[in-house]
């Protein structure tokens, strides 16, 4: 049995809450020419972290009972009964509140007010009200997970600018392609565990259809920062590249299924996402230095 650090360094889903600080960062260092105020950025980058893990464990909490019916999300503590809902819950408010008081103390109140609502977003609105009841969950829930970089841009700039609002609407066109590629090959756990998934309620070749409709959006979405002046060719001809490789993934997701392709579109997904805001920072230095 793991110990019960282990077990509560689980709740924290840290794969996912790495990507969320990840984006978060890359807001910071978008919202300055030269490198942000480094205590600034690090209090921002523990406060985010912690709220982001804070969601995650009441996410645990409120999905147990779902996590044990499913082979993906059955080894979790909660879904084991090796953490106690009290435990859980006294876990994730301990979280919340050391995040946001970090944030409000050596941030900014703004950058506070922005990861509190986007914990309740998620935590509450997604977890508890959208997700059980639509099978468009993932797509109006998506908005809270799109905003790591308006919070890391607020945490230096102290307020919401459009280039944060671009790298927030990449994330949310992101989003359903992404989670359905994993939905897709993962359709009888969420058959089982009752929740609307579109692949349930709609069937794989409507899921299918959706992925490649949605990153084609995505890829005009990406255009924007070109578009607008936020970034150069450098950015351009790495968003095109990209895109090109996760259209295509679609295309032949759609086209001729199989659960090993839709893991692979699910992996190149995060991959994408990941070079995506890599070359966006890459671009903006570049052209702030040079």
């Amino acid at each position: 049995m793991p110990s019960r650090a282990r077990q509560f360094y689980a709740l924290t889903k840290p794969r996912v809450v790495q990507l969320i600080v990840f984006c978060a960062v890359i807001g910071m260092l978008m919202a300055t020419k030269d490198l942000p105020d480094l205590k600034t950025a690090l209090a921002a980058t523990v406060g985010i972290w912690l709220v982001a893990a804070a969601a995650a464990a009441f996410n645990c909490l409120v999905e147990q009972r779902i996590d044990a019916r499913m082979a993906r999300t059955a080894w979790r503590p909660t879904a084991r009964g090796q953490l106690t809902n009290t435990q859980t819950l006294t876990f994730s408010v301990l979280l919340c509140t050391t995040g946001s008081a970090l944030l409000y103390l050596a941030v900014n109140p703004l950058t506070m007010w922005l990861t509190f609502a986007t914990f309740v977003g998620y935590a509450v609105v997604y977890t508890v009200l959208l997700k059980p009841m639509t099978p468009q969950n993932i797509v109006i829930g998506g908005a809270s997970g799109a905003m790591p970089p308006v919070l890391g841009w607020a945490a230096i700039r102290g307020d919401v600018g459009y280039e944060a609002l671009i790298m927030c609407l990449i994330i949310f066109l992101w989003t359903p392609p992404h989670f359905w590629a994993l939905a897709l090959y993962r359709a009888e756990d969420y058959r089982k565990s009752g929740l609307p998934m579109l692949p349930v309620t709609h069937g794989a070749e409507f899921t299918r259809l959706h992925v490649f409709l949605y990153t084609l959006v995505l890829f005009a979405g990406t255009l924007l920062p070109f578009v607008t002046g936020m970034s150069g060719v450098i950015y351009l001809v790495a968003a095109v590249l990209l895109n090109a490789g996760f259209v295509g993934y679609a295309w032949k997701l759609w086209r001729s299924y199989s659960d090993r392709l839709a893991r692979k579109t699910f992996r190149f997904s995060i991959l994408y996402l990941s070079l995506l805001f890599a070359a966006l920072l890459v671009d903006h230095y570049l052209r702030a230095w040079f």
